[in-house]
């Protein structure tokens, strides 16, 4: 494999703090790049930073606080980055939730869907200009293999009628992997690719954080955990994505293990894909490329 830099390079990670985007957020900086922690609690990003710093040695460790589940708050985000940095040449959207019971946004959406899906979509969108202006640029979300279980269902997007964790969150694994493919289609000939994977089953504190989750679940998922990968070990893709020359030019692909897979039939819908990017546009009042 050929060696992976990032010197120089502006890369920007979503949920930073903990699992998964914080051994993303140290993978980068360990290779070189200049990152941009995105999380909700200033004081975890700040440990995180100091963290990271003392483990590489790097000053180039940024903390920039948002509510993904919030538009207003994705919107400031946006333009917080555009003002602060003159490029942006990775953009990972890894930040990622699980309810078992339905919660509601600011603005009323059902709150799985909204920041597993539409806060990627919305700030994907708000930062293009940007990655474009920064080509060659990398788009990398996180999905995972659950996309296979998810249907979308535009007749209940939002879980108003009958709600249920496990089909919310299959639903935006999906909707993630139609997403990029439909981005990977717009985005051709721009300089910027777009692409998406699954960790793997990774030990993260999302279950036992939750306190809807029942007791036995949480017994469960801690006996498993010495069978789980690590989050480092989850990060690993993001960070082949994000650095390996072996994709600079790979667009529109799922990928587990650093190697491409195929997804399931229904993420290669294209009818379905840009029916879900309109009525994306319409949940977050904006237009694509």
């Amino acid at each position: 494999m050929a060696a992976a830099t990032l010197a120089g390079r502006v890369c920007l990670v979503t949920g930073g703090t903990s699992g998964i985007g914080k051994a993303t957020a140290l993978g980068l900086a360990e290779l070189g790049a200049n990152v941009i922690v995105v999380c909700r609690d200033l004081q975890k990003g700040e440990a995180v930073r100091g963290e990271i710093e003392a483990v590489t040695g790097s000053g180039s460790i940024d903390v920039l606080v948002t509510d993904l589940s919030s538009q207003d708050s994705i919107h400031n985000l946006a333009d917080e980055v555009a003002g602060k940095y003159d490029t942006l040449h990775v953009l990972i959207n890894n930040a990622g939730v699980y309810y078992t019971r339905r919660r509601a946004t600011p603005e009323g959406l059902e709150m799985t869907f909204a920041v597993n899906y539409l806060a990627p979509f919305l700030l994907t969108n708000l930062l293009l200009d940007k990655l474009k202006a920064s080509a060659p640029a990398r788009v990398i979300n996180v999905s995972g293999a659950y996309h296979r279980k998810g249907t979308i269902d535009f007749t209940d997007l939002q879980g108003k009628r009958h709600y249920d964790g496990m089909r919310a969150n299959a639903q935006s694994k999906l909707a993630m992997v139609l997403f990029t493919y439909e981005l990977a289609r717009r985005l051709a000939d721009t300089g910027v690719t777009a692409n998406c994977l699954h960790p793997g089953a990774v030990a993260t504190p999302l279950v036992e954080k939750d306190e809807d989750y029942p007791g036995l679940l949480k017994l469960l998922y801690r006996l498993s955990k010495p069978f789980l990968k690590s989050p480092a070990q989850g990060a690993a893709t993001s960070l082949y994505l994000a650095s390996s020359p072996e994709v600079a030019e790979v667009t529109g692909r799922y990928f587990v293990n650093n190697r491409p897979k195929q997804s399931s039939g229904r993420s290669h819908d294209q009818g379905l894909a840009q029916r879900l990017w309109q009525v994306s546009e319409e949940l977050t009042q904006t237009g694509g490329p």
